[in-house]
């Protein structure tokens, strides 16, 4: 069992960055790869950033390629989420989710593979 809490949302204007945090509860968070999702208003919850369980490999959305990338501290307990050239449609609930793996390389993409969700972290970004 791990638990997740997501910080760092906030409001800020377009163009803006700004730095999701999630840290996640107990002693084996290195067995985890880590994912990074969020639900805009009347849409449906979509894949972001995702980081293997070394931190070696990441994996980014088309939309967002370029301007976000996921990190981890383990030692921390705790991964990021980096968000540069923010735009309005970027304004989202974000979540960070774990997902268990042996394989150190894999990086998990889709919701059904994640077993713990965070309760998420509001992002607004004004035109």
């Amino acid at each position: 069992q791990v638990q997740l809490v997501e910080s760092g949302g906030g409001l800020l204007q377009a163009g803006g960055s700004l730095r999701l945090s999630c840290a996640a509860s107990g002693s084996t968070f290195g067995t985890y790869a880590m994912g990074w999702f969020r639900q805009a208003p009347g849409k449906e919850r979509e894949f972001v950033s995702a980081i293997s369980r070394s931190g070696g490999l990441s994996y980014e959305a088309e939309f967002v390629k370029g301007r976000f990338t996921s990190s981890r501290d383990n030692a921390k307990n705790t991964v990021y989420l980096q968000m540069n050239s923010l735009k309005p449609e970027d304004t989202a609930v974000y979540y960070c989710a774990a997902d268990r793996v042996w394989n150190s390389f894999y990086v998990p993409r889709t919701q059904d593979e994640y077993d713990y969700w965070g309760q998420g972290t509001q992002v607004t970004v004004s035109s």
